[in-house]
């Protein structure tokens, strides 16, 4: 049997303090490294729903109604409001700003990664807390799946702080067992309010399995320690204030109709629980603004959203998963936290950010492994060497190949435009890219080549921990890399400048082509409303039949008398809508006030 970990004590030996300190010192500079760089900007707010909850927050803040969510004035009822309560809570500190919207998540991963230490710490050994923090801060997902504004790792940090106070507040000897089991209802609750009834369905799901394979689902020292009456109670303080107010402003009441239809409103209680949850699951839901990942593809992506440490998996194949010590209750409980959510989406829709909640969970594990040590993580380590330098290969062919290509104007032009359902998935825009689209690229190639060989380099000539460290350091710059080229990138997925363009235009109406998050960002950096020219679908569509809802929505038909107007009018539209509208409105009508990123900025008057 494994000796039991160290226990939590103000008395700890000095030099034990000490190494526990650099230890903790170590994750939180790396994780810093990772995170809080990404809040600079450039690159902007992207459009879609990067700027879609930056504008919301900023719309609750303006306005003073903190229960109902609105875009351009209508009412958007998909997601509960923490994290809009969040971003604005930045803005009243920064001011209203594209990094006082970012700073929020990059401190939710920050902590993240602090708290997974310090669950691993409790659990297995002040080292393995510190691997497993190291592990998931630089791990490619967690990184790329933040680069916008979604909710999962406010999700994720939550679930983790429910699933830690329950396995404290379980422990044999924890002399506080009502503490944790509080803490546990808080952490649900903040999870509904961030990311709806998946932040209760995930943790109490993992501690029901755990309960019954361990045999304490029927003792009564298990629910004298989970304190449920009080839990319940704290829960609904937290979290039914918002549902029920967000019900009674946003009637009807109480809808359990099983079945959507175009032009049908129903009130927030059904739309939220009903359609969002409940027929999003059984991929019913309307309107369907959203796609599925296959299922082979979803789940051995996860490789690439662990890496470079997936290759470590193996080992942990190695380690006991009986629930008789600590060490041990904390791995199967990580063991049975994945398999929950993964099963759990097995059967859904899924993106590829949906499982982000399991990523604590494998670092836990991977920690654990390095801590331990085996042939596999000294066989791991040279793999993931070698993976680095096939990818440094790779990357300097791809500068050789484009090296003397010229890279005019912005990477718009040398994209591919996708068309379909190809952009409700997360990272349908790397299917964009073209050879020639890597010219503009050659800085961010050239540091994320030199991050990869040094990787190679230190986990190749580096013994033990060093090598491990060789390879964190390898994606703490790789990961550097990719904001740089997201820098490039920003003309294409963000409509800044054409925001700044209208900014310091003349005064105008402005008139958007397709839907709201086409243009998102122009709406958060211009902060304005818009018309919305065939706008009526997706997300504002629900909210659009509302009683009260603004008539913002216009078509090709209303059009042309709007552009002939004495007053001036703005329109911003993509590239391939550009010989349509000239149709509508004719050619020598569209005068342009901006372009950038093959989008334009067009006004029915000439500029002076």
């Amino acid at each position: 049997m494994e000796a039991a970990p160290r226990t939590e004590r103000a008395d700890r030996p000095a030099d034990t303090r000490g190494r526990l300190r650099r230890y903790e010192l170590a994750v939180l500079l790396i994780a810093a490294a990772v995170f809080l760089t990404g809040v600079i900007s450039p690159p902007s707010l992207m459009d879609d729903m990067d700027s879609v909850q930056a504008q919301i927050a900023r719309t609750m803040l303006d306005s003073g109604d903190w229960v109902t969510a609105r875009l351009n004035g209508v009412a958007y009822l998909e997601k509960p409001p923490l994290k809009y309560w969040s971003i604005a809570a930045s803005y009243v500190v920064f001011g209203v700003n594209d990094w006082a919207a970012r700073l929020p998540l990059a401190l939710s991963c920050i902590a993240l990664c602090w708290l997974t230490f310090r669950i691993g710490r409790w659990a297995f050994s002040e080292r393995a807390g510190m691997w497993a923090g190291i592990v998931l801060g630089t791990s490619a997902g967690l990184w790329l799946f933040t680069r916008v504004l979604i909710t999962e790792a406010f999700l994720t940090l939550a679930i983790t702080v429910a699933i830690y106070g329950f396995l404290r507040a379980l422990e044999p000897d924890e002399l506080h067992p009502r503490r944790w089991a509080w803490l546990v209802s808080a952490a649900l609750a903040a999870g509904i309010l961030f990311k709806g009834l998946t932040g209760i369905v995930f943790p109490l799901g993992a501690g029901f399995f755990y309960l019954l394979f361990t045999k304490r689902l029927f003792l009564r020292d298990t629910w004298r320690r989970l304190h449920p009456i009080s839990g319940i109670a704290i829960f609904l303080a937290i979290a039914a204030p918002w549902h029920v107010l967000a019900t009674l402003r946003n009637p009807p009441y109480l809808d359990f109709t099983m079945h959507a239809e175009r032009g049908d409103y129903r009130g927030f209680f059904w739309f939220y629980f009903i359609n969002e949850h409940l027929l999003r699951y059984l991929n019913l839901r309307y309107p369907r603004d959203y796609n599925t990942v296959p299922r082979l593809q979803f789940w051995l992506s996860h490789l690439l959203w662990l890496f470079p440490w997936s290759v470590l998996l193996p080992a942990l194949a190695k380690m006991s998963y009986r629930p008789s010590d600590r060490a041990g209750r904390t791995r199967f409980m990580a063991l049975i936290w994945t398999a929950v959510v993964l099963v759990f989406f097995s059967f859904s829709t899924t993106q590829e950010y949906y499982t982000m909640p399991v990523y604590p969970a494998l670092a836990l594990l991977l920690g654990c492994a390095i801590e331990k040590g085996s042939r596999w993580m000294r066989v791991g380590v040279r793999i993931a060497g070698t993976l680095a330098a096939c990818g440094a290969i790779v990357l300097i062919g791809l500068l050789a190949a484009v090296w003397n290509t010229p890279a005019p104007g912005d990477i718009a032009e040398a994209l591919t435009k996708q068309s379909g359902d190809v952009y409700t998935l997360s990272l349908g825009h790397m299917q964009d890219l073209t050879l020639r689209s890597m010219a503009y690229l050659k800085g961010p190639i050239t540091v994320a080549a030199l991050a990869l060989l040094a990787g190679a380099f230190g986990s190749w000539w580096l013994k033990g921990q060093r090598s491990l460290f060789a390879l964190a350091l390898m994606m703490v710059m790789f990961l550097q890399a990719a904001r740089l080229a997201l820098i490039a990138f920003d003309p294409y997925l963000s409509s800044r400048p054409l925001a700044e363009a209208l900014v310091h235009a003349p005064k105008g109406r402005l008139i958007v082509d397709n839907q709201y998050y086409a243009f998102s960002s122009v709406f958060f950096y211009a902060n304005r409303t818009a018309l919305l020219l065939n706008g009526r679908v997706n997300n504002l569509e629900y909210g659009s039949y509302a009683p009260g809802a603004p008539a913002v929505f216009i078509t090709d038909a209303d059009l042309p008398s709007i552009w002939s107007d004495p007053a001036r009018w703005y329109l911003a539209a993509e590239g391939p809508r550009v010989p349509a509208l000239e149709r509508l409105v004719g050619r020598e009508n569209l005068h342009v006030a901006a372009a950038a990123g093959g989008k334009y900025l067009f006004t029915n008057a000439p500029l002076r």
